[in-house]
């Protein structure tokens, strides 16, 4: 939210540097992110003064040029320019670009006044015309001003050129009465307050308000006054559509609105001055002057504001005439009765509308105003009337007209403000120290809470209307402590905690364990949106549509269902970083998949990997390696292993995710599947390269910690190595051997390494050579040849049997 400084010193008379009331803000809850400087015109005409040309002679070296001497009123002596110019003459007084400054063209570009030579004389500045100001288009000649001017005076007096600093706010939701000038002021007035500064709030008057003629009449019939609790209208007319004066237009471009002409830049300027939307209908077209607020009948079709046609659900609130529908309700208008250059007359709407209704309209059709933004958080219920009066005040300032109906206010139910009793014991309780009745009562009565009763416990409280989100005794605490300060609040040296007793497989020291694990590997943790697109099920037969869980109210189609798989999200990621060349990509990712069965709604955590591009950076000492499929066999290995989960079993894997992959195991519980991803699904994200992914399921995989440490004592004696290059058939894969070897011993054989495998040339057809390393060690003794003689010769065996491997 923007916020003028300008403008918020209208209602609080304050001289403080911006950078000071910024930081009482932050320090009230309304955080300033940042103050943003506000010029009417670019660069504000620093630099540029009135001169007065004393002399003017024609150059001696060019036809079209002219020397002047110029008095600038520094108190220095006049100064040469040269001049262009046809209509510059003694006598004038004209603006003049001094040296330093900076004007700007007319996209904006900067170029400086500078110290030169023009034709071999020098020039000490620029006497300038409208467009090199940014003041018009002319460009006939140099700007002369009026003879009455002194010379030194600041060309930003002369021409009005407005600044201003823009305070732009990061508002929480649950502050709805801050979402304005006045609200803003309100706040800023109890913090000045509480630091002893006292000051008045200044709210602009609506005394001049009266009715004209009554001549223009609207039958106003509210059917639902549930949905519509308050509703005011007046008429205007004679008026005249222009552009708005200058120091409305100023107003509004300085919070970053663009104007569009005096009728709507006066309903979104009090908008933002008070905080209540206001709509105004061309009166003409209001069929049957009857003003109708009611709910849709479904599926009727209304085009709006933005040309888009729209169709209406029964539960909508509608602003209609006779004939049908003009507005939606406190979200956004119609096409067809706005205010346009040919209107004459207006119907100047201000309202109540219930927040539950707006919010539930806006986000079914998918629109987001700043009307609807305020409606549906809850504004002041209170201000209608007064707004109401204030914009048709400001329309006749500036458009003309006169009011020419009584301002009709249908309000059958006055919504009360509400009241909280207010503990003096949980104050201190809450807040951690006493800081006194007298405190909590001037803070209090600085926020305009009013004080209805009062004993030793405790205050009786009214609470404005305004502060929809102030309803209970913590509330008002709340609001007490963020004006008293939080900075005020002391601190002891002493931190006091509790110790929890925790299991050692709790869930997320399982996650932090992986996390650490991951990221010394080289991982990137990514975190991805569980909402997605629908479309994606469409890539894998394993993804069923009647299993997404879809939103009710979808921001778009590209987040309007939760996600069944972490694959699509992870690809989406590598997509992304390699258009940014970034191809050499490790990532991780704990998140939830989200399946709607039979059953019920199905949430499960996974882990996901994610490789691809090189292992390492491009280097002068090492050749470039992508990275590959038993590499990344190892790191979904190695996480196992670091939770203690060494017995499973494997099988090959391939679907219509996985070009070729290894599912793992215990049971007919799935704990991973992984592999290279398909190409026609990397092809879908535009990706060239090969993707490995790997998904653990990781409520299986947590299930199987046992937490307990194992550990064994380092020996003494020496490991012995036994190689052997075995002849196995093509299908006869390397676990098969380790397995039969780990059967043949199971004591002393430590390790089972294959370092090198080969087929081709000189091998049987169908036959394949694996060259095995066999570790074997004694942790008591040293193993003697016959040992391992015996040994190795049994693993042979046990080969030739089981696998029908021969020694080459």
């Amino acid at each position: 939210m923007r916020i003028s400084y300008n403008w918020l010193r209208q209602f609080i008379k304050l001289d403080w540097k911006s950078e000071e009331t910024a930081a009482l803000l932050t320090d009230l809850g309304l955080e300033v992110e940042g103050v943003e400087k506000y010029e009417s015109l670019k660069g504000g005409l620093e630099g540029v003064v009135v001169g007065h040309v004393l002399t003017c002679v024609q150059h001696p070296n060019a036809d079209r040029l002219r020397i002047t001497t110029v008095d600038l009123g520094d108190g220095n002596a006049p100064v040469q320019i040269v001049c262009g110019a046809p209509n510059v003459a003694a006598g004038q007084k004209v603006p003049v670009a001094t040296i330093g400054t900076t004007l700007y063209d007319k996209e904006g570009n900067a170029f400086q006044i500078k110290k030169g030579k023009i034709r071999g004389e020098e020039s000490h500045g620029m006497i300038c015309a409208e467009d090199e100001l940014g003041l018009g288009e002319g460009h006939d000649g140099i700007m002369v001003l009026k003879e009455d001017l002194a010379p030194g005076t600041p060309a930003a007096k002369i021409f009005n050129i407005v600044t201003d600093e823009v305070f732009e706010i990061g508002l929480t939701p649950n502050r709805a009465d801050a979402m304005s000038h006045l609200g803003v002021a309100r706040d800023l007035k109890a913090g000045l307050n509480q630091k002893n500064v006292h000051t008045e709030l200044i709210t602009p008057s609506v005394s001049n308000f009266r009715v004209d003629k009554r001549i223009l009449k609207m039958d106003i019939r509210v059917e639902d006054t549930k949905l519509a609790p308050r509703y005011c209208g007046v008429t205007i007319s004679g008026i005249t559509v222009k552009p708005s004066p200058a120091w409305l237009q100023n107003r509004l471009k300085a919070i970053g609105i663009t104007p569009k002409n005096n009728v709507v830049d006066v309903t979104n300027y009090v908008l933002h001055e008070l905080g209540q939307p206001l709509h105004a209908f061309d009166a003409a077209k209001i069929k049957g002057n009857k003003v109708i607020v009611k709910t849709a009948i479904a599926g009727t079709k209304f085009t709006t504001l933005d040309d888009v046609e729209r169709t209406l659900h029964e539960e909508d609130l509608m602003i209609c005439n006779e004939n049908g529908p003009m507005c939606i309700a406190g979200v956004l208008g119609g096409k067809d009765s706005g205010v346009t250059d040919s209107t004459s007359s207006i119907f100047l709407e201000s309202a109540y509308f219930n927040p539950v209704s707006i919010r539930k309209t806006a986000k079914r059709h998918g629109i987001s105003t700043d009307a609807s933004f305020r409606f549906e958080r809850g504004i002041d219920p209170n201000i209608p009337q007064y707004a109401l009066k204030r914009a048709a005040l400001l329309i006749q300032e500036t458009a003309g007209g006169e009011i020419t109906s009584d301002l009709e206010d249908q309000y059958p139910r006055k919504i009360e403000d509400h009241s909280v009793f207010l503990n003096f014991e949980n104050v201190t309780r809450t807040i951690g120290q006493d800081i006194g009745k007298e405190t909590i009562k001037k803070i209090l009565v600085s926020l305009e809470v009013k004080i209805s009763n009062m004993s030793e416990k405790g205050l009786g409280l009214i609470i404005p209307s305004y502060r929809v989100d102030v309803e209970r005794e913590i509330d008002v605490i709340e609001e007490i402590l963020r004006v008293y300060g939080y900075n005020n609040i002391g601190f002891t040296q002493k931190l006091n905690a509790s110790i929890s007793n925790s299991s050692r497989t709790e869930d997320y020291k399982l996650q932090n364990i992986v996390a650490t694990q991951l990221t010394s590997l080289g991982f990137n943790e990514m975190m991805a949106n569980s909402l997605t697109t629908p479309e994606y099920i469409k890539l894998s037969e394993n993804l069923k549509e009647e299993f997404n869980v879809l939103m009710l109210n979808p921001l778009s189609n590209d987040l309007s269902a939760m996600r069944q798989s972490l694959l699509f999200s992870a690809l989406e990621a590598v997509s992304f970083n390699i258009n940014r060349r970034r191809a050499d990509l490790k990532l991780f990712e704990f998140g939830k998949t989200y399946h709607k069965m039979p059953s019920g709604y199905d949430e499960n955590k996974h882990l996901s990997l994610t490789v691809t591009g090189n292992r390492q950076p491009e280097s002068w000492a090492q050749p470039q390696n992508a990275s590959g499929f038993f590499m990344f066999k190892g790191y979904v290995t190695q996480i196992l292993e670091r939770l203690g989960i060494t017995k499973y079993s494997s099988e090959p894997l391939v679907n219509d995710i996985f070009a070729e992959g290894i599912t793992f195991m215990v049971g007919n519980e799935i704990l991973v599947e992984f592999g290279t991803v398909k190409k026609s699904i990397l092809k879908h994200f535009d990706i060239k390269q090969e993707v490995l992914f790997a998904d653990f399921n990781w409520a299986a995989v947590t299930k199987l910690v046992s937490g307990k440490i194992k550990y064994t004592e380092i020996t003494k004696f020496p490991e012995v190595r036994r190689d052997l290059a075995l002849l196995v058939d093509g299908a006869v894969s390397f676990e098969t051997i380790y397995n039969t070897a780990r059967q043949a011993e199971k004591a002393l054989l430590k390790d089972i390494s294959l370092f090198d495998v080969y087929e081709g040339k000189n091998l049987p057809e169908g036959k394949k050579s694996y060259a095995v390393s066999f570790t074997l060690q004694d942790s008591t003794k040293t193993l003697t040849d016959e040992q391992i003689d015996k040994i190795m010769s049994k693993i042979r065996q046990n080969l030739e049997k089981e696998t029908g491997a021969q020694l080459r």
